[in-house]
């Protein structure tokens, strides 16, 4: 227990500091944001955004930064990363994905090897991002190494999950859903631990999506153009 009782250590200077941050949001949540980051513990999901403030992101992850799920009706948005926009305000919508990221180098190894040696609650996950990294692999430039493939598809894997949002009807309309990339790998040129904005509402043309958002201009930067 003695990593618990180190975790619970640390919720000290926690407490310490945010004693008088939950005033205003004891009873009520309207989040700014709705975040669908990868559960790596190398994603810092509330820090890489400087957040120090309860009820300002809503803040879910998976392995895979996946917005869908699998229920008896089909594969549908997870209620997860519906809720904060159907009842909380909430309207902005932010898929992280990371460099190396872990699903989807499984994904990568399902699908070109057609081998799939996990448990099955994992077997499940790489099933949901199989279908979407597929045809990203058809689409990749030739010649390229295995991390920097991988690197690729983690932007791939964004795009597709922002499709799958702003296709989807259960999402409000005025949603804006944006695609990034938390790096700590070097795979795009910046400092480690930089988001890199990838798509803003579908639209992935770097040049496009500066003159759009020029108040994102400095971080917008992409891997794959196509």
């Amino acid at each position: 227990m003695d990593t618990l009782a180190a975790l619970l250590a640390g919720n000290d200077g926690h407490v310490a500091a945010f004693r008088d941050r939950f005033d205003d949001v004891q009873d009520v949540q309207r989040p700014e944001a709705v975040t669908v980051c990868c559960s790596d513990s190398r994603v810092l999901q509330d820090h890489m955004w400087g957040n120090d403030r309860p009820g300002r992101v809503f803040t879910c992850s998976n392995i895979g930064n996946r917005v869908v799920q699998r229920t008896g009706a089909g594969t549908v948005v997870s209620g997860d990363v519906l809720y904060p926009l159907e009842h909380a305000g909430t309207d902005l919508a932010v898929v992280v994905g990371h460099s190396g990221c872990g699903a989807v180098t499984a994904t990568y190894d399902a699908i070109t090897t057609d081998v799939v040696s996990e448990p099955p609650g994992i077997r499940h996950c790489i099933g949901l991002l199989r279908p979407e990294l597929e045809p990203c692999i058809e689409r990749l430039p030739d010649g390229r190494g295995r991390a920097d493939t991988v690197n690729d598809l983690v932007e791939c894997n964004v795009d597709r999950q922002v499709r799958a949002l702003r296709e989807s009807e259960d999402v409000p309309d005025g949603t804006t859903v944006a695609g990034v990339v938390y790096d700590f790998q070097d795979a795009y040129d910046g400092e480690r631990g930089e988001l890199h904005v990838v798509n803003v509402d579908g639209e992935r043309d770097p040049s496009v999506l500066r003159e759009r958002h020029p108040d994102l201009a400095g971080r917008v930067q992409r891997r794959v153009t196509h």
